[in-house]
């Protein structure tokens, strides 16, 4: 389940939405290592920064990214590598963005719409990827599904009941909320539109009305409240609708026991049932931009002179839809993880995640399928603001913190001011059960129909990770998945920092203390490192 954090108040309230072969020569480098932080000065982002600063690093820029400009300037330059072919599972990805359609995987032993399985994978006319979904994308909360199977023999039946009645309520008291939210605003933007007899007025305009009526001076002040929150009034109507209309999907999809998503036939609890879905990997509506946002972290052309650029530069994008509105199905997952290494992924990238998972022995072997096979799987921490260590967060690589895969790597998320609050607030963490942080907040990229925007989640953070391993896989392809993860977790700019975990306050701990590495990702060490390695 793909989950963003936004704070809003503007009408005084608050409300937190939470939407959310052969190696291509040495490097002769030093790598960043222990810098002295103490001077960093936290300092506003400019608007390239912005759209840029997972790419920045801390050592040169006092913005914790990356390193990924470092690595390119100074260590591949002209370096091309090896095609390395990258799967990401996930919503829908829009093939023909500006800045996807050049670096897609094609599926040569397929012909394009013929009806045939030409490869004899089991998969007709997969030719980019393949759609586990079909035609669905609304979907349950799997603990939903749970209690609309009235599974009682489940041991986590009465935990999934009562999380249901609590989240029931939440999201009910929400949707209360934002609709008086959106009443009042629609009600200020019409005395003020009557008042200065036009509906483009300007904060200018609110800040010269004089007058003694009282409705209008409610009107004002809540015109300046939205001022202050950096949006007009009009972006605030647009914004306050779509926020009413992700509170209304959770209601009527995700937490709805009655409402059944799925629309492809199958058996969800049956393994053996395949070939259902199709070769259509695009999202269904624009809405659905998640995969796409998640494909341009990591592959996005770099240097065109369009959105964003990718962390790497020589990949091919195997789009697999197989992550509703909801929470995606075991079945699905275990089956696209095993169609990418099939088909010659080296990197799988899974931006999802879910506390309940009915069939995670099917994940699992599937993760240790992939790290039998040589490949590196890289996934989102979740966004609870929780220890993984201690609450559980699906897929997963262990029993009892015993691993079945040495490829696999658990990604928590940072945000671009060095210091306390480095830690994005949603990001779950874990000293066993994440490997290492990167950037996760605010991350730019590609959306449906060749636009952009930034949006936040450990979502964002795995990606780039993938990006990384793809970076080194294809500078040093004689290295193992196993030895692309080391030199990740090795490689990385370790901090002694304190910070603020889950948002609160009251909780600060040492930054080394919240994954198994202590670490942030870092592109140019992982390089060095990984030309050290014979």
């Amino acid at each position: 389940m793909k989950l963003n954090y936004r704070l809003i108040g503007y009408l005084g309230l608050s409300a937190t939405l939470f939407i959310g072969c052969g190696a291509t020569g040495d490097i002769l480098s030093t790598p960043i290592e222990n810098i002295d932080t103490s001077p960093l000065k936290v300092t506003d982002l400019t608007e390239d920064e912005k759209k840029n600063w997972g790419h920045l690093d801390l050592a040169n820029d006092t913005i914790p990214g990356m390193a990924v400009d470092r690595a390119y300037a100074e260590l591949i330059k002209g370096k091309k590598g090896k095609k390395t072919i990258v799967a990401v599972i996930d919503s829908g990805i829009d093939i023909d963005h500006e800045d996807l359609d050049g670096v897609l995987w094609t599926n040569k032993g397929e012909i394009p719409n013929n009806g045939k399985d030409d490869d004899k994978n089991g998969y007709i006319d997969d030719i980019h990827g393949w759609n586990f979904l079909g035609d669905g994308y609304d979907e349950q909360l799997e603990y939903v599904r749970m209690l609309s199977a009235n599974d009682t023999s489940n041991p986590r039946f009465a935990e999934a009941k009562a999380k249901h009645d609590e989240d029931y309520q939440l999201w009910t008291g929400r949707k209360t909320q934002y609709d008086q939210i959106a009443q009042a605003v629609k009600s200020a933007n019409e005395v003020l539109t009557k008042h200065l007899g036009k509906k483009n007025y300007t904060i200018d305009d609110i800040n010269a009305i004089k007058t003694e009526d009282q409705s209008v001076l409610q009107a004002v002040q809540m015109a300046k409240n939205v001022n202050a929150n950096g949006v007009s009034m009009a972006d605030a109507k647009e914004e306050i609708s779509g926020l009413l209309d992700g509170i209304n999907e959770r209601l009527n999809f995700n937490l709805n026991k009655n409402f059944n998503g799925r629309k492809t036939g199958d058996d969800i609890n049956d393994l053996s049932d395949t070939g259902y879905g199709n070769g259509n990997v695009k999202p269904v509506k624009k809405s659905e931009s998640h995969g796409t946002h998640v494909a341009g972290i990591i592959a996005a052309e770099r240097n065109n002179g369009k959105g964003a650029n990718g962390v790497a530069n020589n990949v091919e994008i195997m789009a697999i839809r197989a992550v509703p509105n909801g929470d995606e199905y075991d079945k699905d997952v275990a089956l696209a993880i095993r169609y990418a290494v099939d088909n010659g992924a080296k990197v799988i990238n899974g931006s999802f995640g879910k506390s309940f998972s009915p069939h995670a022995e099917w994940v699992r072997d599937a993760i240790k399928y992939a790290s039998d096979n040589d490949v590196v799987f890289v996934h989102a921490a979740g966004n609870s603001s929780e220890n993984v260590d201690v609450k559980p967060n699906f897929p997963d690589d262990n029993v009892n913190f015993t691993e079945v895969s040495n490829t696999y790597i658990r990604v928590g998320s940072l945000t671009s001011k060095y210091g306390s609050k480095i830690v994005s607030s949603f990001s779950n963490y874990g000293k066993k059960n994440v490997d290492v942080f990167a950037p996760g907040s605010d991350i730019y990229s590609t959306i449906p129909e060749n636009e952009y925007k930034p949006n936040s989640g450990t979502s964002m953070a795995s990606p780039g990770v993938a990006g990384i391993a793809a970076l080194v896989r294809s500078q040093y392809p004689n290295l193992t998945a196993a030895q692309v993860k080391q030199v990740i977790l090795d490689s990385g700019l370790p901090l002694s920092t304190k910070v603020v975990v889950g948002g609160d306050a009251s909780n600060v701990t040492p930054f080394s203390e919240l994954s198994k590495s202590g670490k942030i990702a870092n592109a140019y060490n992982a390089l060095i490192m990984a030309s050290k390695i014979k």
